[in-house]
Parts: structure tokens; C-alpha cells; sequence
């Protein structure tokens, strides 16, 4: 009887135990729905404990609640991806650092950005920003479509094709622009200074960027072009420089470059100066992490006299190394004022394959100045005539022409700038800072 009696309250207890497990078991799968904010947020304090210990003031309260209450109230939450609000969360973050230059790109946008960088694309070729009326441009690629057909920075694209861009982000916007090689874009403008809309039609083309271009201009000048800083680009301008090193002078063409990688500019720079000289300083948030890049030059320096194009749409790493030649007294700069842009950035790839690309630091010219939002004012200003355009006449270069050969007559920089902000140049108006 006891055998049986101990066999039996065993089984009892059994029992009890399965029916309380299987029973808290169901009620957590009813239950889970609801945890999920709960856990989240447990996640997010756990997070903030660990990672923003130095900075746990950031009070996230605000969020986790509109997040629940989109959750449980917005009527058609089930038709939303969870990847989509995440996106959207971090795009919302990045937008309030209200840094144009930092941006978050989904995996679509991150595949389109890359496409333009390997330069190797279809359409007009202009670099755009987006606008609450359409889309910016901000720059024309040298040899592109767009200059050809008179697409001026600062225009404004309302429509491309009849279709209006004012309601579309800044990648389908694009889109509607750039389309195959051979077809013809028919863009709506707004120009500033201009009474009515502009109809222009462009042809699209396969946009091919070479990284520098050069020529003879005559047997004592040479001429360089760098339309962008890439990984071979400063072994091309080695090249080039190379078969110039006869020339009396040259000039350095850095208008429409918005800049590239920082260690190509300091390696072409390093072409006219002595190992050592300073270059450019970046500054982090982190001081230690502060960088002072210098000349890597230890055997010939080209010693001939230079003269650097820049406009309106040179940036980065075209203001860095127009900037350090004239510090160093190795140059004239000739053309408008530059972009201003004195800020670097990293891209980082993020685990769903999306990329934040992120201001994390600010360079510094050799004189330790920062350029932001400032730029370079030219020695000698020359703006382009309206009469310009049509006749495709290149007032700039025929000006810094000029400035050259002068610069080769007298020899001395001050001289050179203090004649032509006193004289009219026969090419038209100049006009010293």
C-alpha cells in the first residue's frame, strides 16, 4: 500500500508540474505580442548601459513610445515592413545632424551611389541634390551632356520628360533623368536671373569619367586636367607631370572636381614639395586620432611655375591642393570661388547591406585654416560672360593663359597678381580678390 500510495504522489506531482509548465507555456505564446515593447526597451536600456555609459542622458523615452503607439494604433500597421520603420528611424536621425555631406542609403540607393562613383554611367552627367520643388544642380561633369547642352549648377530641374520631381526622393528623381545613351532628356529648368522656364533637351550618353586628362597648349605650356581624386589618380598625374618636365609652366585645371580620396591629393601635392612640408591636417572628434599629413616626395620636385583653375564647383580635395601649393608659394589660382568644403567623411556598410555615410572629421590647411562653407577666393577672379555659353569660349583658361606666361616672364607670384588685379586682360574681365 505505501508502494502504491508513494508511485501515486509521484504521478500527482507530475502532473502538476506538466499541467503548470504546459499552461504558463500557452500563456506566454498569448502573451507574446505584448512583450515585445517590453523586451525592446529592456534591449535599449541594456544597450545605453553598455555602449552610451559617458553619454546616458540621451533620453529615448519619447521614441520608444511613438513607436508603441504606431504599433498598436496606426490603422494600417500590417502593411508596413519592420526593416522599412528602422530605416526610416535611422534616415530620420542622420537628417537632424543637418549635414548635407552625411547621408543614410538603403541597399537600392547604395548601389545606385556606387554606380556613379566607378564613373562609368549612363545619362547627362550632373551631380544633383534634392529640393522640396525638384532636384539642384550642383555640379556638370566636364566633357558631359549636360555642359554640352548649357546645364548650369544651380539649376533647378522641375520635370524630366513631362514628370514632375517635386514629389519623388532624390534617387528616383534621378531615374527620370538619366535613362539609356542615346535617349533625349527634356528638362523643365528654373534658372536664377531668368523670366520664364527653360525647356532644354539633352541627349544622354554613356558618362565615362577619365581621371586626368592633359595637353600641349604650346611648347612652354602644359596643361593638366583632374577631373576627380581616385586610387590612380595621382600615378596618372605622375605620368603626365612626367612628360611636362620641360615645360616653363603648367596649369592644374581642378574646376568641376568635387574631390575624391584625401591621399591622392597629398600625393600629387607632393610632386612640388620637399619631404616633410605639411599638406593638410585632419581633425577628429577624438584628438588623438588627428592626422597631419605631409609631402612624400624624396626624389625630383617640380620647380616650374603653376597656375590652378578652380570654380564654383571645386571641393575637397581640389581645394586641398590648390590651397597647399599656394601656401607654399608654388602657384597662382585663377577662376571663382570655390565650393567650401572642409569637412571628411567615412562611409560605413551596416548588416542589412545599407551604408551611413558620416562627416567624422575637418581638414585644415597648412596655415591650420578650416574652409567650411567658405572656400577659396582665386588670386585672379574671372567670371564667364552670358556670350561665353553659346560660343563655347573659354574665358578662364584663356586668362589663366595669360597669367602664366606672365608668371614665366617675371618670376615673382606677388608681382604676377599685383599687374593683373591693376590691368584688363585682352581676354576679358579680371578682377584680383
Amino acid at each position: 500500500m505505501r508502494s502504491y500510495e508513494k508511485y501515486t504522489n509521484i504521478l500527482l506531482i507530475f502532473i502538476i508540474f506538466f499541467t503548470s509548465f504546459f499552461t504558463g507555456y500557452i500563456f506566454s505564446l498569448y502573451v507574446q505580442e505584448n512583450r515585445d515593447f517590453d523586451l525592446l526597451k529592456e534591449k535599449q536600456d541594456v544597450f545605453l548601459d553598455a555602449v552610451l555609459a559617458p553619454e546616458n542622458d540621451l533620453d529615448l523615452t519619447p521614441f520608444w513610445e511613438a513607436y508603441s503607439i504606431v504599433r498598436e494604433e496606426y490603422y494600417d500597421a500590417t502593411d508596413v515592413e519592420k526593416k522599412d520603420l528602422v530605416r526610416g528611424m535611422i534616415s530620420g536621425m542622420v537628417d537632424s545632424l543637418k549635414d548635407k555631406h552625411s547621408e543614410y542609403m538603403t541597399p537600392v540607393q547604395k548601389k545606385k551611389f556606387e554606380e556613379v562613383l566607378e564613373g562609368d554611367f549612363e545619362g547627362i552627367g550632373a551631380i544633383v541634390e534634392k529640393v522640396s520643388i525638384g532636384v539642384k544642380i550642383e555640379r556638370v561633369l566636364k566633357g558631359s551632356p549636360a555642359k554640352k547642352y548649357g546645364v548650369l549648377p544651380g539649376d533647378i530641374v522641375l520635370e524630366a520628360g513631362g514628370e514632375k520631381l517635386e514629389d519623388l526622393d532624390l534617387y528616383d528623381a534621378v531615374e527620370k533623368i538619366k535613362w539609356p545613351a542615346g535617349s533625349t532628356a527634356r528638362l523643365k529648368i528654373l534658372r536664377a536671373g531668368e523670366t520664364d522656364f527653360l525647356e532644354i533637351d539633352v541627349v544622354r550618353e554613356k558618362i565615362n569619367i577619365p581621371s586626368v586628362d592633359s595637353k600641349d597648349i604650346d611648347d612652354t605650356i602644359g596643361y593638366i586636367a583632374i577631373n576627380m581624386f581616385g586610387t590612380t589618380t595621382s600615378s596618372e598625374f605622375s605620368n603626365e607631370l612626367e612628360k611636362m618636365k620641360d615645360k616653363q609652366g603648367i596649369i592644374i585645371d581642378l574646376r568641376d572636381n568635387g574631390g575624391g580620396y584625401l591621399n591622392s591629393a597629398v600625393q600629387i601635392v607632393s610632386n612640388f614639395l620637399p619631404a616633410g612640408e605639411r599638406i593638410v591636417t585632419t581633425k577628429y572628434k577624438n584628438i588623438f586620432k588627428n592626422i597631419r599629413y605631409e609631402s612624400v616626395n624624396f626624389g625630383d620636385i617640380y620647380g616650374q611655375k603653376i597656375v590652378v583653375l578652380i570654380n564654383g564647383n571645386s571641393a575637397s580635395a581640389s581645394e586641398i591642393t590648390a590651397w597647399a601649393l599656394r601656401d607654399h608659394d608654388k602657384a597662382i589660382i585663377v577662376g571663382e570661388q570655390s565650393y567650401g568644403k572642409g569637412s571628411v567623411q567615412q562611409p560605413f556598410d551596416l548588416s542589412d547591406g545599407s551604408l551611413l555615410k558620416l562627416t567624422i572629421a575637418k581638414w585644415f590647411t597648412p596655415d591650420d585654416k578650416n574652409i567650411d562653407h567658405e572656400g577659396i577666393s582665386p588670386d585672379v577672379v574671372v567670371h564667364f560672360e552670358k556670350e561665353d555659353y553659346d560660343a563655347q569660349y573659354d574665358r578662364q583658361l584663356e586668362v589663366a593663359k595669360e597669367v602664366l606666361g606672365k608668371f614665366i616672364e617675371v618670376g615673382n607670384l606677388e608681382r604676377v597678381v599685383e599687374v593683373f588685379s591693376s590691368e584688363a586682360s585682352g581676354s576679358g574681365e579680371v578682377v584680383e580678390k
